[in-house]
Order: structure tokens, then C-alpha cells, then sequence
């Protein structure tokens, strides 16, 4: 009987392809989630006795691939409040008037305002 493998919900493209080319030794068959999105999109091993090597060889890539990711998300700096203002001015205003209408609804009861 077929066993679930790897889950494609919510997968990048690039890390898809890379399992898919990692496993290629493996009888694999693919599903997919169909047009609403129901069904699961994943990876199934055709054959019980092969799970532990693809579930180890897959446990092995995921680790590496974490640690890829992290090293290269920490090499990348940080920017400041003021970098990210000049990047997304509109967001940052919008915040700012919601933050200032939420306050100015709180206080309205307190106030002379009526």
C-alpha cells in the first residue's frame, strides 16, 4: 500500500523540484490538489519496504536545506526602520492613521468631544 511521503501544500517550486530529483530512485507517484484545492497534493511511496531509506534520505535533505536557507537568511543585513520607511512609505502611513484612528475611537467617551 502506498505511503505519504512528502506534502506539496504550500511548497516552493524550487524545494519541490529538488525532492522530486532526490527521490527519482525511489517508485514515487505524485498527486495534486486538484482544482479547488481539496484533495492532497504530495508525494506517495508506491512500496511499504522502501519508507525508511526515502524518509531518511528526505530527513537528510530537509536538515540540509534548513541550515542553507538559515546561513543565507543570516548573511543578508537587516534593514533599519528608516530603510524599510523608504522602501514602503504608503504601508508605513496607513499603519500610522489606523494606529491613530483606533486611539482616537478609544478616547472618544473620555473626551469633551461629544
Amino acid at each position: 500500500m502506498a505511503k505519504l511521503l512528502f506534502r506539496l501544500n504550500g511548497v516552493d517550486d524550487d524545494e519541490a523540484d529538488e525532492v522530486r530529483e532526490l527521490l527519482r530512485d525511489f517508485d514515487t507517484y505524485e498527486t495534486q490538489a486538484g482544482r479547488w484545492g481539496l484533495s492532497v497534493a504530495a508525494i506517495w511511496l508506491r512500496h511499504d519496504e522502501d519508507f525508511d531509506a526515502a524518509r531518511q534520505t528526505l530527513d537528510a535533505y530537509q536538515q540540509a536545506r534548513s541550515q542553507r536557507l538559515r546561513a543565507e537568511f543570516e548573511q543578508q543585513p537587516m534593514p533599519d526602520f528608516w530603510q524599510r520607511l523608504r522602501q514602503r512609505p504608503v504601508d508605513h502611513i496607513a499603519v500610522a492613521l489606523a494606529v491613530v484612528l483606533i486611539i482616537t475611537l478609544l478616547l472618544w467617551p473620555f473626551s469633551g468631544w461629544h
